[in-house]
């Protein structure tokens, strides 16, 4: 979730800094360009000025050569021009707009473009409009005209061609100011996007952990509801409701399995008693009183079994740090009388020494089930192997045997409470075996799966963790 939240906040982000930033350097380039354009309308009404009272018409070139309004307006246009490069003139309003005076000498008015449309602009006697927009990445030149007027009547006009790459030189820096500040105000949002994120997922987190811990058989997990917005501390709390009504319910249930099972054992007992006591008035080898005892033990073993069920799913797992190998040999070497007994080979494989956190009380009860289960279906002459291996962060101990294997249907129901394949039902067992061995192993944090064995038979596979497993420590029910 972090993956697709994250990357949506800093495009939104980003959005609304980028729809902020183009605006603002477009307003940085308008007003560069408004303080020169308001520049050269000043510089065109003095020179505007100048011209108004320089009599000498475009013909008079003798009364030109005298004049010395004339010859004080060159003068302050060469000076313009020599000190900004700006070209200037004053144009007569005739059919060839022959300068009045001009900086540099010679130059006249462009034929098109900008500058023909400010002059007749200016002859129209209004001021030129704004000229476009210029760009840093767009070389052009900004003309400002302004009419020179005597007597009502426009005379002249006043023109000023101006370069545009310092005012360019100027938008751009403007732009890489804001563009460092749009940068350094990304970094921010990405941070605050960062912690948003956190600060939303956190109990996400927490929770995803406490239903794994719960769904693993650890019931005492639960949810910290203290953080995060107020529509996940609402979830946790329900989170926390609902584990505890489940793990009631479950409590319950385990009551009533242990309580039933342990209250059924007396009355039991005093039936097989009696049984055995009416076995001794019958003629022997009866075969009905013989059946009626086998019934009678088998459910005897049934209430152990349940009984055995319920400790394994109410006690807690006594977590240490185990030598795997050596349990495993151990359980091997005990089971040894009995392979040898119904003549299957038995026999421990792999390293001397491989260390796990496990329970190991848990963990021997969870492989004298296992082995007992292979030695129960491996034919004589076959052999049963024993193997301990590290893979990743796990250790697997595998118990493989050589009897006839199950189905893949079977492999999907073993472990079911009170299930046996119905080619096996002839050999003693409860179907609860395999039940208190997943009980017994989930507890202490490890699992347990079953898969074919090559060429034929079981493999089973327990795996215990080789660090500590994390405690989950959330917070009790009533946390608010």
């Amino acid at each position: 979730m972090r993956t697709r939240l994250l990357p949506l906040l800093i495009v939104l982000m980003a959005g609304v800094l980028l729809a902020l930033g183009f605006p603002l350097a477009g307003s940085l380039a308008a007003r560069e360009q408004q303080r020169v354009v308001v520049d050269r309308i000043d510089d065109t009404a003095r020179f505007a000025a100048l011209a108004q009272f320089v009599t000498a018409g475009p013909s008079d070139t003798a009364a030109a050569d005298g004049d010395e309004r004339l010859d004080t307006l060159r003068a302050e246009l060469g000076r313009y021009h020599d000190l900004y490069g700006i070209r200037a003139g004053v144009f007569y309003r005739d059919r060839d707009a022959r300068p009045m005076a001009e900086a540099p000498t010679g130059w006249r008015l462009p034929r098109g473009g900008e500058g023909a449309q400010a002059f007749d602009e200016a002859l129209a006697g209004r001021r030129s409009h704004d000229p476009h927009q210029v760009w840093p990445w767009r070389r052009g030149r900004i003309t400002v005209a302004s009419p020179v007027v005597r007597d009502g009547d426009v005379v002249a006009v006043v023109v000023t061609d101006s370069p545009t790459g310092q005012m360019r030189s100027r938008i751009l820096h403007g732009w890489l100011l804001i563009g460092a500040g749009e940068c350094a105000a990304m970094l921010v949002a990405v941070g605050a996007a960062f912690r948003l994120t956190g600060w939303v997922l956190r109990p996400v987190r927490v929770l995803d952990t406490a239903t794994h811990d719960i769904a693993t058989g650890r019931m005492q997990s639960r949810v910290a509801a203290a953080s995060g917005p107020p529509e996940l501390r609402r979830l946790a709390r329900s989170f926390n409701e609902m584990a505890d009504n489940v793990e009631e319910v479950l409590e319950q249930q385990r009551a009533f399995v242990a309580d039933a099972s342990h209250q059924l054992r007396n009355p039991l007992s005093a039936l097989l008693l009696r049984i055995e006591l009416l076995a001794l008035e019958l003629p022997d080898g009866h075969e009905e009183i013989a059946s009626v005892r086998a019934e009678g033990k088998r459910l005897a073993r049934v209430l152990d079994d349940l009984l055995d069920l319920a400790l394994a799913e109410h006690t807690a797992a006594d977590l240490r740090l185990t030598d795997i190998a050596e349990l495993a040999t151990d359980r091997v070497d005990a089971w040894l009388p009995v392979a040898e007994r119904e003549e299957v080979g038995l026999a421990y494989t792999g390293p001397g020494a491989v260390t796990g956190w496990a329970d190991p009380v848990a963990l021997s009860s969870a492989l004298d089930a296992v082995v007992d289960n292979a030695l129960k279906f491996t034919p004589e002459g076959a052999h049963v192997e024993v193997s301990a291996r590290t893979e990743g962060d796990t250790v697997a101990i595998t118990v493989a045997d050589g009897g006839p294997g199950l189905t893949e249907d079977e492999l999907a129901r073993i472990g079911d409470r009170f299930w046996r394949s119905n080619r096996h039902q002839n050999v003693s067992g409860s179907g609860l075996g395999l039940s208190i061995t997943r009980a017994l192993l989930t507890a202490g944090g490890a699992t347990i799966a079953y898969a074919p064995n090559e060429p034929r038979g079981l493999r089973v596979t327990i795996k215990v963790p080789r660090t500590k497993p994390h405690q989950v420590v959330v917070a009790s029910p009533g946390t608010p």
